[in-house]
């Protein structure tokens, strides 16, 4: 078996909805079994500002998909849940993001693992270190919680979970 990390970040429409369903939608997928949610997270947008604020959540997975097959998978689940792509890191109602697949190393056209840009990012680091807080970079063997992202003060707790089960049935 295999252990993943997703990011999944929506800002458009009812987020903690779709944050939701891509969850669902992962743990239903056949060969994947959602193992761990962490709290959901509040914060602005990076890149392109002009937009609302996004909800923000990590999501530990075990599988036995290889990690070309699992980003298809949340590429399906980002279609299904009416993503469109017309803004470089614009508005969404889903994005999942593949941050880990065990410790490997991935670089091809359009995979990369670890995600190229996730140490820079509070609002993937800070629900990621709830739920494994002692994490290391497999490249580089740094804890993440040395990450000077870390430290950023723009990721507001919106929500606590307690567990897959809680999160499915939360309300808002």
């Amino acid at each position: 078996m295999n252990l993943s990390y997703i990011s999944i970040g929506s800002n458009i429409g009812d987020r903690l909805q779709h944050l939701q369903e891509a969850t669902r939608a992962l743990h239903t997928y056949g060969g994947v079994n959602v193992l761990a949610v962490s709290s959901v997270y509040e914060t602005a947008p990076v890149g392109y500002t002009d937009q609302a604020d996004f909800l923000n959540l990590v999501v530990k997975i075990e599988t036995d998909i290889s990690a070309h097959e699992l980003l298809k998978v949340c590429q399906k689940i980002e279609q299904g849940l009416g993503r469109e792509r017309t803004i470089r890191w614009g508005p969404r109602t889903a994005d999942l993001d593949i941050l880990l697949y065990n410790n490997d190393n991935i670089a091809v056209e359009k995979l990369t693992v670890p995600h190229p840009r996730m140490r820079e990012r509070a609002f993937v680091l800070i629900p990621l270190l709830e739920i494994e807080p002692s994490i290391t970079h497999p490249v580089t063997g740094r804890q993440f919680s040395e990450e000077a992202a870390v430290q950023d003060s723009g990721v507001v707790l919106w929500k606590r979970v307690d567990g897959v089960g809680h999160f499915l049935q939360m309300k808002e």
